[in-house]
């Protein structure tokens, strides 16, 4: 009997760094290999990193560190973000086998599968293609991604995205529905749609919106997500496509301040007042439609006055959770070379305001979705017969079942909020009574 390679993958970051790695999974998979969980010996380790913040480098290179120690035989293959941003100085460490870049990212089995075989080759000498990722098939997560887009053109001052992922750039459209097929025929129940700023897809005349819709028109009983998208990236009309049963009424608006000098400063591409126009016309059409968002605390310049400005739009917007960062100077970005750099303690002061708020907010939402019917796609049932998974408004929900199978719809009427560090929602199938002891 054939003894398998192993290989294990360890992601950080971005939802498209996920879907990236789910492919690879897939890709692995299918070349004959055996995937085990990160934390056992594997004949090979694939990282997946993030440069996005100095916070996300140190992750980087500690779980690259802790990988190389378990594995210290098994080949370590470096990819993402810092494998562009720190290519030279990853090459240079002795238990990093291969740093691929995020274009040739998808050709990584091919660069393992030449080493076993003795042909050795550099990964430079792969062919790049952004979008020559495999259908995923066997992924480590319930649902699925599929990519529409990568890289950006916006060059917002603090970012360094533009310079590890490149220029903008569209996937085919008939790929794209291709590829959502593919995934529904293999199971798949839910399907995010994800990209660098996928708001600025264009694919010859197609247009984010249209592809959107045109995803909706395929057969099957599934859902469509849509992942992080910038406020400039769709039409003042673009809130009817959530009509459609099967786009889940909930977005993560990327807002970063709720200050308009703050936000000029950062070369964002929208106001405040615009970015609240597109929150009240989707809540007039659609009183429970779901706001997540990011925003960063300390940018160069941010005053008190500023700060107090972004706490006013938190509130008023009423996200139900906000991604806080604090500011984080990035080597060649204009932010770095601003004056009135804002303190570590004030950074940290304002980041647990927005945390505090952004709790009760969530707390919020979660009461005003009580008594309110939700198609949870069912994740994981624990021993106990306890089911969790995620409505459509991206409410974690927890209820009894007697059926332990997953990835399936119920439908679940939200009863109360259970609280914690992470609240989730307690609910009960509709047409059947509340088990006994939950």
């Amino acid at each position: 009997m054939k003894i398998l390679k192993t290989v294990s993958f360890r992601t950080l970051g971005c939802r498209l760094n996920q879907f990236e790695t789910d492919a690879l999974v897939t890709s692995f998979h299918n070349a004959g290999y055996q995937v085990v969980d990160p934390n056992q010996k594997a004949d090979v380790t694939v990282i997946n990193t993030c440069t996005v913040t100095n916070q996300s480098d140190q992750k980087s290179r500690h779980t690259i560190n802790n990988a190389a120690s378990k594995n210290p035989d098994g080949l370590v293959v470096v990819t993402g973000c810092m494998a562009d941003n720190y290519k030279e100085k990853l090459e240079g460490q002795e238990q990093i086998t291969y740093v691929v870049d995020n274009d040739r990212k998808s050709q990584i089995v091919e660069l393992v599968d030449g080493h076993f075989s003795g042909e050795v080759q550099h990964p430079d000498n792969l062919s790049g293609n952004k979008f020559g990722f495999e259908t995923v098939q066997k992924s480590l997560h319930t649902r699925t991604s599929v990519k529409i887009q990568d890289g950006c053109d916006n060059f917002c001052t603090f970012c360094i995205i533009p310079s590890v992922r490149g220029r903008a750039v569209s996937r085919p459209d008939q790929d794209i529905l291709e590829n959502v097929r593919r995934v529904v025929d293999n199971g798949f129940k839910e399907v995010v749609i994800t990209g660098v700023n996928i708001g600025r897809y264009d694919y010859e005349g197609v247009s984010f919106e249209h592809v959107i819709e045109r995803v909706l028109e395929l057969p099957g009983d599934f859902r469509v997500r849509i992942s992080s998208l910038e406020p400039d990236g769709f039409s003042d009309d673009f809130y009817q496509l959530f009509s459609h049963p099967k786009l889940a009424p909930h977005l993560h608006l990327c807002l970063q301040s709720g200050s308009e000098e703050i936000l000029l400063k950062m070369r964002r591409m929208y106001s405040a007042r615009q970015f609240m126009d597109t929150v009240e016309r989707f809540r007039n059409a659609i009183p429970d439609f779901n706001f997540t968002t990011d925003v960063i605390v300390g940018f160069p310049g941010e005053s008190d006055a500023d700060f107090q400005q972004t706490v006013d739009f938190v509130k008023k917007a009423d996200f139900s959770h906000v991604h806080t960062f604090r500011f984080s100077r990035r080597t060649g970005t204009r932010a770095d070379r601003m004056n009135e750099q804002v303190s570590g303690k004030v950074m940290a002061e304002r980041s647990e305001v927005i945390r505090r708020i952004s709790e009760e907010n969530r707390l919020r939402y979660m009461h005003s979705m009580q008594q309110k019917e939700q198609r949870v796609l069912i994740e994981k049932v624990n021993e106990q017969g306890i089911a969790r998974g995620y409505g459509e408004h991206y409410l974690p929900v927890e209820f009894a079942v007697t059926d332990p199978s997953t990835n399936r719809f119920e439908k679940v009427l939200l009863q109360e909020t259970l609280p914690g560090e992470e609240p989730v929602m307690k609910g009960a199938i509709v047409g059947e009574p509340a088990l006994k002891g939950f």
